[in-house]
């Protein structure tokens, strides 16, 4: 990124999952839930800890979550991980959600979280992340 796309935000990480959010998602306000969004994030997260881990993991912490602005019923839903450490048997994901309105042409931040995972083996027990 250079010094002239300062003032035009994009997306850090791979897009990992992409969906839209339904009138049945929605709270009395007619905004998406936070459990809905914090559920899709989680999915996208667990895709890149199984892909790292090389098998089973399980979430352990949201070490941190924001929510910038509201989800709108309709709107193109994209999850953005980013693998920002691998410990012995952790992995640390930062998640950032972007959103497409029906009707922008522009993407905006909805919201970001670090979710940590553990390798777990067949039993439910910490295992070692296989080397990188």
């Amino acid at each position: 990124m250079t010094s002239l796309d300062d003032d035009k935000p994009a997306p850090k990480g791979e897009l990992v999952l992409q969906l839209v959010p339904l009138p049945g998602d929605t709270n009395a306000n007619g905004d998406i839930y936070a459990g809905w969004l914090v559920k899709q994030m989680d999915l996208a997260a667990a895709t890149v800890a199984g892909r790292v881990s090389l098998g089973r993991s399980a979430t352990v912490a949201i070490d941190r979550m924001e929510f910038l602005s509201p989800l709108r019923v309709g709107s193109q839903v994209s999850c953005y991980c980013d693998l920002v450490d691998i410990g012995r048997s952790s992995m640390k994901i930062q998640v950032e959600v972007w959103t497409l309105d029906r009707v922008a042409k522009r993407q905006r931040k909805v919201t970001e979280g670090l979710f940590v995972y553990v390798a777990i083996d067949e039993h439910g027990r910490i295992r070692e992340v296989p080397d990188q």
